[in-house]
């Protein structure tokens, strides 16, 4: 268990010492370019601001990690992206067959309308034709009835 305790420290303090040499290495060099900045600063303090009016002071700038080389990060992207793909289209594909099963709904029940008008429409014909056929049929049992007498 020490053993693994004293690699951990000593990787920990390798690390600090690479991070403080990037550091190191990512600031200007001291020299000649330290002293118009010097001068800047001198005369941007000694120039009185006017009033309403606010030091220029430069724009945050936004650091952005570029794409890891880290496999299993690279993989964990990619299936958020697909992910995030899959779940685009599922949503579409869902929409597009809740619109076919509004319109398939929409034609049943026209169709059901129509067919009940038919219905109603041959059940009056039917009437009818029977009205016709029982009014033909006592016209003649009366005209067969005169006859006979």
């Amino acid at each position: 268990m020490t053993q693994i305790r004293s690699i951990l420290i000593g990787t920990a303090l390798s690390a600090f010492a690479a991070t403080a040499a990037v550091a190191q290495t990512a600031q200007p060099a001291a020299g000649m370019g330290d002293q118009p900045q010097a001068q800047m600063q001198q005369g941007a303090d000694a120039a009185p601001a006017a009033p309403g009016m606010q030091p220029a002071t430069p724009a945050p700038t936004r650091l952005t990690a570029s794409g890891s080389t880290d496999p299993l990060v690279q993989k964990r992207d990619a299936n958020a992206q697909a992910n995030a793909e899959y779940r685009a289209s599922k949503k579409a594909s869902k929409a597009d067959l809740k619109d076919q099963q509004k319109a398939a709904k929409a034609q049943y029940k026209e169709q059901v309308r129509d067919a009940k008008v038919n219905k109603k429409a041959d059940k009056q014909a039917a009437d009818n034709e029977m009205k016709m056929n029982m009014q033909g049929q006592t016209s003649a049992q009366t005209d067969g009835a005169d006859t006979k007498h």
